[in-house]
């Protein structure tokens, strides 16, 4: 019996610089077979990064619940019933206690969020000094802090923030599922001042929230035709919380989230893309396919907010086993 290879249309790839990814042209490459589309982001990675270096991030959740917004996926909002007790804001003194921890353990960013829709001017006071003395320290630093108003990104900017998150989450026609208390042009403001005030972007979206493979390409579309495209490009998988409403979603296979990973990578060469919430459940082969497919940042540390995350000793081990090392 004869065997006969697989045919199959490779899209058209535009240069690296062409921000002009079509939703079709990114679910087709999301269509290649597995091996080949991890084959064609592990080149490209290694044209852009060296494939043995991943960023090490942290991230503390410094005003944790009470949130107003009802995204469908969090248990820090007021609209779901959850385990999530609200908290005050940590003191500068504590952030700062984290972060020394977090730099002894090799991490060198550090990342602080804050459960509100956005922060009024008094609670902005208090996390400009929180950036200011992480950056003091020596490592990069990162803010999600919800929709910012016009000023607020450039007195982030001068406290010396490095990096804001603002996730874009889905599809901006999978968006209205998710999300009704902010809009999907909200993000899109708010991603504008962060670039107007010279801040990079950390930006990226969740998946396996009973979204098509159709929703995870216009994810990635809206993301890889940004101008610039972000910096860093988290890649969530969901975390389902009981109480909230994606509580009962079905759970993503591990192959397509590997092709989300490999598919970002193809169309945002040069972003740091990242293993981001859920990879407390991921197997270590699965991980490792991921970094093989083109990630090369992952949140380090016991929490991501409210969530948990693999262990800091489990991430040293599973580095070594893989021979990776961090930036």
């Amino acid at each position: 019996m004869t065997t006969q290879a697989i045919q199959f249309s490779r899209p058209a790839t535009p240069h690296p610089q062409s921000n002009t990814w079509s939703v079709a042209e990114i679910e087709a490459l999301l269509s290649l077979p597995f091996m080949e589309v991890v084959f064609r982001a592990a080149e490209i990675h290694r044209q852009f990064f060296d494939p043995t270096k991943v960023q090490l991030s942290t991230l503390v959740s410094i005003k944790t619940g009470g949130c107003p917004e009802d995204c469908g996926y969090c248990p820090q909002s007021v609209h779901h019933d959850t385990p999530v007790e609200n908290q005050p804001m940590m003191t500068v003194d504590e952030v700062i206690a984290v972060a020394r921890t977090a730099k002894a353990n090799g991490a060198g960013r550090f990342c602080m969020g804050a459960a509100w829709r956005g922060p009024k001017d008094a609670d902005l006071e208090q996390t400009l000094r929180m950036v200011n003395e992480v950056k003091a320290l020596g490592m990069e630093t990162c803010a999600t802090f919800g929709l910012l108003k016009d000023g607020q990104a450039e007195k982030l900017k001068q406290a010396g923030l490095d990096y804001y998150n603002h996730n874009l989450d889905t599809a901006p026609d999978k968006y209205g599922d998710i999300i009704h208390t902010r809009e999907y042009e909200d993000r899109l403001d708010t991603l504008g001042k962060v670039r107007g005030a010279g801040l990079s972007v950390c930006c990226g979206g969740i998946v396996g929230m009973n979204e098509t493979r159709q929703d995870r390409a216009g994810l990635i579309a809206q993301l890889a035709n940004m101008e610039p495209q972000p910096e860093s490009v988290p890649i969530n998988n969901l975390v389902k919380v009981g109480g909230t409403p994606l509580e009962g979603a079905e759970p993503l296979d591990w192959t397509e989230f590997v092709r989300t990973i490999a598919v970002a990578r193809i169309t945002m060469p040069r972003s740091y893309v990242r293993l981001s919430a859920g990879r407390r459940e991921m197997p270590e082969a699965m991980q490792a396919l991921c970094f093989l497919a083109g990630a090369n940042s992952i949140f380090y540390g016991d929490k991501l907010l409210t969530t948990g995350n693999p262990e800091v000793d489990a991430d040293r081990v599973l580095m070594e086993k893989l021979d990776l090392s961090p930036l």
